[in-house]
């Protein structure tokens, strides 16, 4: 310890030390917050070219998909051309065919917002069912790589197979 400091008191502590790193400390702290301005409006527009990109690719698809359920409504209508001695059952298969053409109406007409607004609706009206159908969903995943990966151990040649 020199003779210019207290007891009890370090060089950086000092009066001197103080004022020589007040400037460095504030400097730093100005880099900081310029880096951490530059993080954020970078990863701001990143998030925003991620959701255009899904836009644009839900955008794409929906006709596809639009297509898909008019097809299987045709495909329905068709079918109940056989229970035309059941009127009922008729009724049946011709009203599910009408739905599913609403379904695929609705999907042309809307967009992705509008998708995303509603499945957020409904995860807010029904959290339970969400993470039910969440956790079945994972568990069927799971199981579905697990028999993937055991049907390739059980084709090899163990040795000890008769």
């Amino acid at each position: 310890m020199s003779a210019t400091h207290a007891p009890g008191q370090t060089e950086a502590s000092s009066p001197a030390g103080n004022t020589a790193s007040q400037p460095d400390l504030k400097t730093l702290r100005d880099d900081v917050d310029d880096i951490k301005d530059l993080a954020l409006e970078r990863g701001k527009g990143f998030v925003d070219a991620a959701k255009a990109q899904a836009t644009d690719y839900v955008d794409r698809r929906k006709g596809d998909a639009a297509q898909s359920v008019h097809d299987l409504a045709r495909g329905l209508r068709d079918s109940s051309k056989t229970f035309d001695d059941k009127p009922n059952i008729k009724a049946f298969f011709d009203s599910a065919a009408d739905g599913l053409e609403q379904l695929g109406g609705s999907i042309e007409n809307r967009s992705f917002a509008d998708f995303y607004d509603d499945a957020e609706a409904f995860a807010r009206r029904a959290p339970v069912a969400v993470a039910v159908a969440t956790f079945v969903t994972g568990f069927m995943v799971a199981r579905f790589i697990k028999s993937s990966s055991v049907s390739q151990t059980s084709d090899r040649y163990d040795g000890y197979r008769a």
